[in-house]
């Protein structure tokens, strides 16, 4: 199927003037500190100078607050098969699966190279200890700190990062735009708080900036997850596929006043029940799978029930487990809840859905590279083909992992084989002079973005709802596409509205329901869309 063609309202989001403002020249830039970025950079041959720039902090990325853990065949009693098997069931025929097989065998090794580089896994008997997740047929996700996966992943990888002197990180550096000169990728304008506008210029680009799940009114993402990269690199005409596809998990803290929190797939596959506001364990309506049902099919009976209901949640129930099993598997998410007056191991916990991994993004291939000459790409925001149309819980940690070193060593063997001669080039101006961005609310925009999203664009859809939702994003991006914003908060509305934009316009394209994306009016699989849509800028 041929790509959607779609013009985006600007090449470029901030006008700069190359003769006035800093320059840094570098053979590796890396968009993004997550596991994917910081698992690229150990790949960077030392003799190459390499920068690493993040919009935050490296605690905020999606990496970092992953919970439940990473999947790879490590027991005796599983196979590399059944996990082949699992991943591409999940996906709903629209795996790719060469890539899928590769994935899958590589996982093991790339789990023990974790535990080389000094992060702790939970241990049982002196092994790793395994836990099971919806859709895997066998105890296969390894696990960290019982529930703070990340976190602890995190912090073997950034250690390593620093260790190297031939790697450089600067945070809470936002990145505005890619640059591209005659199609091929060769640097970054970015934001540089002691500077401003900065432009960096490099060999070679790799993109890993993570998903977009604050486009939705309830995610588990940190609030800087807008979609930056995939708005990035569709701007500098990368192709870009399966962006319909946003994953929903079913089980986020639903409480008045506090933040959205994760509550794990793990806590379920370790037995944990869903009740509704009657106490009624519903699952057996839905699937016999009951509770560890794949997560497009429990988050979609969690919405039903709701909705039968009349209620605004349904609650997890643990009280049936071992508290002493509760303690050492859940710490942290127990402390999040303890700190709202509920005991994990005697109270039922409010949960409902809310959008957490964006499964659509920049295409690659099997080496990380994406369409744009110079540019690769790794994580979140990519498009590889292993989750197909709904990701296989614990996958991604793993993908990002694998393609994360895949784009390092790429990135690092093409730099190696350029010479150092580095030159700067102007960039086009715009074509139109710009209004300001003083008389615009981009809370009040961004908020009401997240809430349109939520509604029409969310776990059920219809041609109506996207066509409400397409008419309502294109009136506010033609208003704001032509003011010219300084700050982050104007940058990041603008990456919001044009990613909406391209999710809205694959989801009308799909018409069936397949995975993550179900549509109230075609609500079956039809075999003649097994294909991906891909979307590309035709500017």
């Amino acid at each position: 199927m041929d790509p959607i063609s779609i013009e985006p309202g600007q090449r470029y989001l901030a006008r700069i003037n190359p003769k006035r403002i800093p320059h840094i020249f570098t053979d590796v830039l890396i968009i993004g500190g997550g596991i994917a970025g910081s698992r690229a950079a150990l790949e960077i041959d030392p003799r190459l100078e390499t920068i690493i720039v993040n919009k935050g902090k490296v605690s905020q990325s999606n990496s970092a607050y992953a919970q439940g853990g990473i999947a790879g065949v490590l027991d005796p009693l599983d196979n590399i098969t059944n996990h082949i098997q699992d991943t591409l069931a999940a996906g709903k025929d629209l795996c790719d699966q060469d890539l899928v097989e590769h994935v899958c065998r590589e996982a093991p090794r790339h789990i023990q190279e974790l535990v080389e580089l000094g992060a702790d896994f939970d241990t049982e008997d002196g092994k790793i200890a395994l836990t099971k997740e919806g859709g895997h047929s066998h105890r296969r996700v390894a696990h960290a700190l019982g529930d703070a996966t990340g976190k602890e992943l995190m912090r073997a990888l950034v250690l390593a990062v620093n260790s190297r002197p031939s790697l450089q990180t600067w945070t809470k550096t936002p990145t505005i735009d890619l640059v591209t000169v005659e199609g091929e990728c060769r640097g970054a304008i970015i934001w540089n708080r002691y500077h401003g506008k900065t432009l960096i210029w490099a060999k070679q680009v790799i993109l890993a900036t993570g998903g977009a799940g604050c486009l939705f009114r309830e995610t588990t993402n940190p609030p800087l997850a807008t979609g930056d990269g995939h708005a990035l690199a569709f701007r500098a005409g990368a192709l870009l596929q399966d962006m319909e596809f946003m994953q929903f998990h079913p089980t986020v803290l639903y409480i008045a006043g506090g933040a959205r929190y994760l509550i794990s797939e793990a806590v379920r596959g370790e037995g944990a029940y869903l009740r509704d506001c009657n106490g009624v364990r519903f699952m057996s309506d839905y699937h016999p799978d009951l509770e560890l049902a794949h997560r497009d099919i429990v988050s979609r009976a969690i919405t039903d029930r709701m909705l039968k209901t009349s209620h605004s949640c349904v609650y997890l129930d643990l009280t049936h487990l071992e508290k002493s099993l509760v303690k050492e598997r859940f710490p942290n998410i127990s402390k999040v809840c303890a700190s709202f007056g509920l005991d994990l191991s005697k109270d039922q916990i409010p949960v409902r859905p809310g959008a957490h991994y964006m499964i659509g993004g920049v295409k690659t291939d099997l080496q990380a590279r994406t369409s744009v000459p110079n540019l690769w790409a790794a994580g979140e925001v990519t498009s590889t083909g292993l989750h197909g149309s709904n990701r296989l819980a614990s996958n991604s940690l793993l993908e990002g992992l694998i393609f994360g070193a895949a784009a390092g060593r790429g990135a690092s063997q093409a730099a190696l084989n350029q010479p150092d001669q580095y030159s700067a080039s102007l960039l086009p101006d715009w074509d139109i002079e710009k209004r300001s961005d003083e008389d615009l609310n981009s809370k009040d925009l961004r908020n009401s973005l997240a809430s349109l999203m939520w509604r029409d664009v969310g776990i059920t859809r219809s041609a109506d709802s996207l066509k409400n939702a397409m008419d309502k994003v294109d009136f506010w991006d033609r208003y704001v596409v032509d003011r010219e914003f300084k700050t982050l908060t104007g940058w990041e509305l603008q990456n919001m509205l044009l990613v909406s934009q391209l999710m809205i316009k694959s989801a009308i394209e799909r018409r069936e329901s397949r995975g993550v994306h179900f549509r109230s009016d075609y609500p079956e699989t039809d075999p003649a869309f097994q294909k991906h849509i891909s979307v590309i800028s035709n500017r």
